[in-house]
């Protein structure tokens, strides 16, 4: 399966399809709230406003598996997210990203990049590049602030979409 296989529900509920995102370029990042990298957000905003017009798509999926750094319900998240960083891409109910509960998006991910532990995510803020064609092009660490992916992104932007 590709990345467009996959679905998820959104942080109101709703289902959707990763399909939804063809032809587009998509960073796919783990969040928590109350993380010494939560002030990404802001970074992963702005980048999705200098890019949204050109195909560039965020989305975000709260994860509480990191020191409990994520403990609030999906509305206290999109209200925190709203309230503290302005977020406008879309976030994600709230999933498991390691262990047996693992999200299937993730497990597809985690297999396409696997990063320093391997076939793991180290953390919250842990990044994935995908390019238009669905492929995973990287895998980005924690520490790496959005804006230092910011070559990356208009790198893949660059590529022509072919369906």
């Amino acid at each position: 399966m590709g990345f467009y296989e996959y679905r998820a529900t959104r942080i109101d509920g709703a289902d959707q399809r990763m399909d939804a995102y063809a032809g587009q370029v998509v960073v796919v990042v783990n969040t928590a709230s109350k993380c010494g990298f939560t002030p990404q957000f802001g970074e992963l905003e702005a980048l999705y406003k200098r890019y949204q017009a050109e195909g560039l798509m965020i989305i975000g999926f709260p994860c509480n598996q990191f020191s409990n750094q994520e403990p609030g319900t999906n509305e206290d998240i999109a209200s925190f997210c709203d309230l503290t960083y302005g977020v406008t891409f879309p976030m994600f109910a709230k999933i498991e990203v390691n262990g047996p509960n693992t999200h299937p998006l993730y497990r597809f991910l985690k297999k396409e990049a696997k990063g320093t532990l391997g076939n793991t995510i180290k953390w919250n803020f842990t990044k994935f590049l995908i390019g238009r064609d669905g492929k995973v092009l990287k895998r980005f660490a924690p520490n790496v602030r959005p804006m230092e992916m910011e070559a990356a992104i208009v790198e893949a932007l660059k590529a022509p979409y072919e369906q």
